[in-house]
């Protein structure tokens, strides 16, 4: 076999899209704690009944650009009827008081950090959808657009939430 072979083939790996590892489709949410961009925390439990997103991005990251203001757009439309965006930087981000201003401009909720799932997604951006029971629904890595978001969304919103 030629020499290059392998170090081919471990840059057309490393170039494939990714898929999310940590959070199993169908299955529920593990334990899950942000800390939120103005230092305060919550948790996955704490949103039971909503339908979530964790979209984990960086500054760094172009398509990441794209999919922010699309997040935060869909979700100034969907809030209201029960869901919760969660945008976590991830590392290598600018530091978060220099995006202050971008935050405050932003409806979804910023995150600076995460605990009970890896922090280091296997690519930027990486979306994960929680329905109103807990359970894992979507989790890939790469941007979504607006037909994915009405795709993965618009069925979730509509389930109702679980009774206390």
């Amino acid at each position: 076999m030629p020499r290059w072979i392998l170090p081919l083939a471990a840059a057309l790996l490393a170039a494939a899209p990714a898929t999310a590892k940590e959070l199993k489709v169908g299955q529920p949410a593990p334990p899950i704690e942000l800390t939120l961009a103005d230092g305060t925390k919550t948790t996955i439990a704490d949103h039971r009944g909503e339908v979530i997103v964790v979209n984990f991005w960086a500054t760094w990251c172009v398509p990441c650009r794209a999919e922010l203001p699309l997040l935060d757009a869909y979700y100034r439309k969907i809030s209201k009827h029960g869901a919760r965006v969660f945008a976590v930087t991830t590392e290598g981000s600018v530091p978060i008081y220099k995006m202050k201003a971008l935050f405050a401009a932003l409806a979804i909720t910023p995150a600076k950090g995460i605990r009970g799932i890896p922090r280091d997604v296997p690519a930027v951006p990486t979306n994960y959808i929680i329905d109103r029971r807990g359970v894992v629904r979507y989790a890939k890595a790469g941007a979504m657009d607006l037909d994915d978001l009405n795709r993965e969304l618009i069925p979730l919103l509509r389930e109702a939430p679980p009774e206390s």
